[in-house]
């Protein structure tokens, strides 16, 4: 059994087609093909049900699949920690970001850190928060930017900051010129809210449980700046985390009162897993530049 053949085998099982999997390893997909059917040959089971569009996994494969992952991850590790004893500080960091925090925050992070760690390579994934988790344990990212508390997920959290959240009015809406509303004020409203999956939505519906109200969701989209532009033309109210509350034509932006009108935003990552000299000089610099106060 062949390294190789454990790649071909997992990007096989990741891109669904021998196609696919062989224009992200690199390699002639007869060749590909070839090593996969060694393998195969090997253990003595077929591994996938292959089709003319597809690959899929069969039961051998799926019970293979975790333990080849694994192996590689290990493998990748090991490398990773003869390099951080030889003092060498580069390589590449996958990090997850939920897409409420992405488009804010990342260039703050980013810029700075490729300036002052240019020998490292930063691969970012914009994902919901079940799928990163998913992929944090699947070891396909190294660490996630996320609302928290994560409970049950055995992940160490690096603490961040605390943010507002804002409800988003309509600047001729009666309440516009608030300065602070509650939910409970809001109850006869037409929301306009992020789709399901995202863990902001969930903290808001959380905070209308509180208010003892339920809102009236007419509206959903997966980008903060449709909704921005739905409530700007007078299609409802909204909500958004504090670095979304930036000006925009035709909004009002009023911070919410309730006791729950808020969240956390932590760093995610596995603990038992080896940190590399990279994942550790990063996770300190996103610390840093989410300090209160830091770039201000």
């Amino acid at each position: 059994m062949e390294i190789h053949q454990l790649r071909y085998f997992r990007a096989v099982a990741r891109n669904g087609t021998f196609t696919r999997a062989s224009e992200a390893e690199h390699v002639a997909q007869p060749s590909l093909s070839q090593q996969i059917r060694k393998l195969e040959e090997e253990l003595g089971a077929r591994l996938f049900d292959r089709t003319p569009r597809s690959a899929k996994l069969t039961v051998f494969g799926r019970a293979f699949l975790p333990r080849a992952e694994r192996i590689l991850r290990e493998l990748g590790e090991a490398k990773t920690q003869i390099q951080e004893m030889c003092g060498q500080e580069s390589g590449e960091i996958s990090v997850g970001v939920i897409p409420t925090i992405a488009s804010y925050l990342l260039p703050r992070i980013l810029n700075g850190f490729s300036e002052r760690h240019p020998g490292v390579n930063v691969r970012v994934a914009e994902e919901i928060t079940p799928v990163l988790l998913e992929r944090i344990h699947a070891g396909e990212i190294d660490t996630a930017i996320v609302a928290t508390p994560i409970e049950g997920e055995g992940l160490a959290c690096a603490d961040l900051f605390e943010e507002r959240f804002y409800a988003v009015l309509p600047e001729k809406h009666e309440k516009a010129r608030w300065r602070r509303v509650n939910l409970a004020e809001l109850r006869n409203e037409r929301f306009l809210l992020l789709k399901e999956g995202h863990c902001f939505r969930d903290s808001l519906i959380a905070a209308c449980r509180e208010s003892r109200m339920r809102p009236n969701v007419v509206f959903e989209s997966g980008h903060f700046s449709t909704i921005l532009a739905m409530v700007s033309a007078g299609m409802g109210v909204s909500a958004v985390p504090a670095m979304a509350a930036q000006p925009y034509p035709g909004c009002r932006f009023i911070p919410l009162a309730n006791r729950r009108g808020a969240r956390k935003i932590g760093l995610v990552r596995e603990p038992n897993r080896f940190e590399t000299r990279a994942q550790k000089v990063f996770r300190e610099h996103v610390i840093e530049v989410c300090r209160p106060g830091a770039g201000s």
